[in-house]
């Protein structure tokens, strides 16, 4: 017997000892969202005997949609450690079809699952499910390698810029939140060429809550004692999480950023012993540099066949679909 129900806030699953995978799957990362997006959460929670499960969405303008924002590598349901977890999505694709008629879930990973799951549970109840590709993960797995086997497997051009541009930079990595090390890093990103950032007030305290559990990577880089590039890690489960990277436009010479990367990568493979190093999303070139593997992430546009407002995007959906098959051949 499975309970499903509807709630409007995130904090009905704190009790729950979650599963917790990375960053993205903790109750407290939905809670920031929810905070800081001021949206209004639709978490649906199914519960058996076995476990449980949840689905922390929010309401798009003409459908359901995870609760994630551009910080997040992946969305994904969530599960307690010994739940049934095909049965409970089941049970969460059929409710579903009392609150939506559309549901769109993104960016999925499919390593663990999880796309391959969801997809099977809304095609058995009856939901048509269009499958693709939405976006690109760059990792590094490490095998056991330390530092300087991964170092010597890198492109030559990359290593040469490290060894002609690494004594001009000097580093500091900190596994822990300060104020002024974050003001720091504020500082650089303003100065980068990267755009406004999206929330700042989400990064800061999604940061301090990492460091608070010794989680957090931040690594400063300078040249004659000017902050000069700034970058954002974490690490938790044998995986480092490349959250953050930012360098100054009129240092670019110095290449302190990718000082910097070799710097962080040298502290979680030799000190962390880390076994995954997660590039986030994004093709960026200069990722392939770094990383040996790409995985790719899973976008899943779910519609209720019994509702005349889905036809025709099922009939597009279906549509692209063949025309796909057939440029296959």
């Amino acid at each position: 017997m499975i309970e499903a129900s509807y709630h409007d806030k995130v904090n009905v699953l704190q009790d729950h000892k979650l599963a917790s995978e990375g960053p993205f799957d903790r109750v407290e990362w939905f809670a920031l969202l929810e905070a800081s997006d001021n949206v209004r959460p639709v978490t649906i929670k199914l519960s058996a005997e076995t476990g449980l499960a949840a689905m922390v969405l929010k309401r798009g303008k003409d459908r359901l949609e995870p609760l994630a924002n551009w910080y997040s590598f992946i969305w994904r349901p969530v599960f307690t450690a010994n739940a049934h977890r095909a049965a409970l999505l089941d049970a969460a694709a059929r409710y579903l079809k009392q609150h939506a008629r559309r549901v769109t879930l993104w960016p999925l990973p499919d390593e663990d699952g999880s796309a391959t799951l969801i997809e099977a549970a809304f095609r058995r109840a009856g939901w048509a499910v269009f499958r693709s590709v939405c976006d690109t993960n760059h990792i590094l797995r490490v095998q056991g390698r330390d530092y300087g086997e991964y170092l010597a497997s890198r492109p030559g051009a990359l290593r040469t810029t490290l060894k002609r541009k690494a004594k001009k930079v000097e580093i500091n990595i900190s596994n822990y939140f300060h104020d002024d090390t974050w003001e720091i890093y504020e500082e650089i990103y303003a100065q980068s060429w990267k755009p406004e950032e999206g929330d700042p007030s989400l990064l800061r305290h999604f940061a301090q809550a990492e460091g608070d559990a010794g989680r957090i990577r931040l690594g400063i880089a300078r040249h004659e004692g000017l902050p000069v590039a700034a970058q954002f890690w974490t690490v938790e489960n044998n995986t480092a999480y490349i959250h953050k990277l930012a360098h100054i436009e009129s240092a670019q010479n110095l290449s302190a950023g990718s000082v910097l990367t070799a710097a962080l990568m040298k502290h979680v493979l030799d000190t962390d012993r880390v076994e995954i190093v997660d590039f986030g999303t994004g093709d960026n070139g200069y990722k392939k540099d770094w990383m040996d593997d790409v995985r790719p992430r899973f976008l899943l546009d779910c519609h209720d066949t019994r509702n005349p407002h889905s036809w025709p995007y099922i009939l597009r959906g279906t549509a692209r679909r063949v025309a796909s098959r057939l440029r296959a051949g």
